[in-house]
């Protein structure tokens, strides 16, 4: 299976590495020092499972790589507008378009740019970072990605759906096939958009915000609000307590001194996805008529510094 990866950064480029290592074909699109270092020195992962190098097709034209397989779109949202453009080299006859962006935004964005037959959708978890051009280092052992069918029938796995899946899996990458990619991609929403909201808006880690019991609360509240726009738009998302549950263990069990990928790149100056996590629960909840005080009001807060640097006025 020829795979073509859009956004070879540290998730594009870790599950790249992971599927050529394998025996799979693998392309990848990447720009400047990044692309130099891969043609010349390889990709290189460092990981608690192992360390290792892959040699693989590199380009910065995907017209140089032709219609494949399977496209993994993993750049940041932000960068769609320039990113979107560049699938119609990449997309032949029987090609399919795997989105593994933040948010829930993205399947639509990639649906108007491929049509919605082709695209398939789902969240990835996984810790890791671009070290250097060409080297990936990968923090922790998680490597998962939840997909499935994004339009059309959604009743079962989709065999597509299962053959990818089952590719993924013989690469030891952690896949779970699923008949409706919006549930479990509103599920990771419904705690990453307030996770991304009030530790970039406090700019800090997770671990003095969820110990203190007022921020807590309204943290809680934001999931209330994601959550009510998800069973707004239809999606069956679990219950509300089992979905408190899900949320509340979650955070429980992440270490004090995480941070969010949002906060990570305010902090380093770079632009941050307000648009896709905050902006887009604001959105939703608007055309639905479901209010969404708590994030909104932190959309508010963060939505001047989206484009990095240090914000209005240089402040």
């Amino acid at each position: 299976m020829h795979f073509a990866i859009l956004g070879s950064g540290a998730v594009g480029g870790y599950y790249g590495a992971k599927l050529a290592r394998s025996g799979q074909q693998v392309s990848f699109l990447a720009r400047g020092a990044h692309l130099r270092a891969i043609r010349e020195r390889g990709l290189v992962i460092w990981s608690p499972l192992g360390d290792f190098m892959v040699r693989a097709r590199a380009e910065e034209d995907p017209a140089a790589i032709g219609p494949v397989d399977v496209v993994m779109l993993a750049v940041k949202t932000y960068d769609n507008a320039t990113a979107l453009p560049m699938l119609a080299p990449l997309v032949g006859d029987s090609t399919v378009v795997m989105t593994l962006q933040n948010g829930v935004d993205s399947v639509d964005e990639v649906a108007a740019a491929v049509g919605p037959d082709r695209v398939l959708g789902g969240p990835t978890y996984i810790a890791a970072a671009l070290s250097v051009p060409g080297l990936i280092e990968q923090t922790g052992t998680h490597r998962r990605i939840v997909f499935g069918e994004a339009f059309g029938e959604r009743a079962l796995v989709s065999a597509r759906v299962q053959k990818i899946a089952d590719v993924l899996t013989a690469a030891d990458i952690q896949a779970e096939a699923v008949a409706d990619a919006r549930v479990p991609l509103w599920e990771k929403f419904i705690y990453l958009a307030p996770f991304a909201a009030f530790t970039g808006a406090a700019r800090l880690p997770i671990g003095p915000l969820w110990s203190d019991p007022a921020t807590r609360a309204q943290f809680m509240a934001a999931v209330a609000e994601v959550e009510a726009v998800a069973r707004a738009e239809g999606v069956a998302v679990r219950e509300p307590a089992s979905l408190k549950d899900y949320v509340t263990h979650y955070v429980d069990v992440l270490p004090p001194t995480t941070r969010s990928s949002l906060l990570i790149d305010l902090q380093q100056g770079k632009r941050i996805e307000v648009e896709s996590l905050l902006g887009s629960v604001v959105r939703r909840g608007q055309a639905a008529g479901v209010p969404t005080p708590v994030m909104a009001a932190l959309y508010s807060v963060l939505k001047p510094w989206a484009r990095g640097g240090r914000g209005p006025g240089g402040q």
